[in-house]
């Protein structure tokens, strides 16, 4: 049924009500309705049985509506209208609306991350004020074995490529708790891939605890990951499970819906980094010289 207000109501003056309703014609057919007669076509848009033969009719010598003279059905070429939204957008402007309704929901910051060689992009990012600093920018880049979101990635590669980026890797510690043996981050892995998720204490900076699940395309490949930084004296590794996984794996599972939907364009397609903020281990400073994600 039309929106009540479809047709009424103060318009802004570049308003176009004949596109609107030629709009609303093509919206009235569904899986319920494929084929409408006139009268249903004019019923449903709320008009004239003349107008709406109007509207049908160039949409007949467009190519968009078939008619056998009695029943009208929408055509393929209907599709054209959405593909040149669904070839344009990309992974993070897929993820984005559904990252701060998570914000929203768990008052946390969150970001999506693809893997690029040996560490992590950020590629779609929504803060909050209770991060003590804004250093972390699309664009910036972290090793991947030391993030939630690298090593929910990095679990889904076979063996071999894990043990061959291990051994190419740079296991300094940034912090008194990284890990830093290749069989403990092995073991790890192995651990991340039984359970899905990645939880990280404080093993990126002191005080920042993150928590990431994949995102899958519509394959079932790994593309990409979701996280969500907290302080470690707000939230133990009790509440980090308890209190923000569920919510994670829902917004991760909305995305997924979304990717499969769209085939959205993966990885760091459209998006660029800022200049100097992709080439260290943050935006500013050395290993080990971070702030809070």
């Amino acid at each position: 049924m039309p929106d009540p207000a479809r047709f009424g109501g103060a318009r802004e003056p570049h308003f176009v009500r004949s596109f609107e309703r030629g709009l609303a014609v093509i919206r009235a057919f569904d899986t319920e309705h494929p084929a409408l007669t006139l009268s249903e076509v004019a019923r449903t848009c709320e008009l004239t049985r003349a107008a709406a033969r109007r509207f049908l009719l160039t949409l007949v010598d467009l190519g968009y509506v078939h008619t056998d003279g009695r029943l009208f059905r929408l055509t393929p070429r209907v599709l054209e209208l959405g593909y040149a939204y669904l070839s344009s957008v990309t992974l993070p402007d897929l993820a984005e609306p559904h990252l701060e309704r998570l914000v929203a929901q768990v008052g946390e910051s969150s970001s999506l991350c693809v893997l690029d060689g040996d560490d992590i992009v950020y590629v779609a990012r929504v803060p909050t004020s209770r991060i003590l600093t804004a250093t972390v920018t699309v664009g910036t880049r972290f090793p991947a074995h030391v993030t939630s979101v690298g090593r929910v990635i990095l679990a889904q590669l076979p063996d071999e490529e894990i043990d061959a980026r291990l051994t190419r890797a740079d296991l300094r510690p940034l912090t008194r708790r990284t890990l830093v043996s290749p069989d403990q981050l092995r073991a790890e892995l192995r651990r991340v891939r039984r359970q899905g998720y990645a939880v990280v204490d404080q093993e990126l900076e002191e005080g920042l605890r993150s928590v990431a699940v994949p995102v899958r395309d519509r394959n079932g490949e790994v593309v990409a990951a979701v996280n969500i930084p907290v302080h470690a004296g707000r939230n133990s590794m009790e509440s980090v499970r308890r209190d923000l996984l569920p919510h994670l794996l829902a917004t991760v599972a909305r995305i997924e819906a979304d990717l499969c939907v769209t085939g959205a364009a993966t990885g760091r397609a459209g998006v660029a980094a800022p200049d100097g903020a992709a080439t260290g281990r943050g935006p500013a400073g050395p290993p080990g010289t971070v702030t809070h994600r």
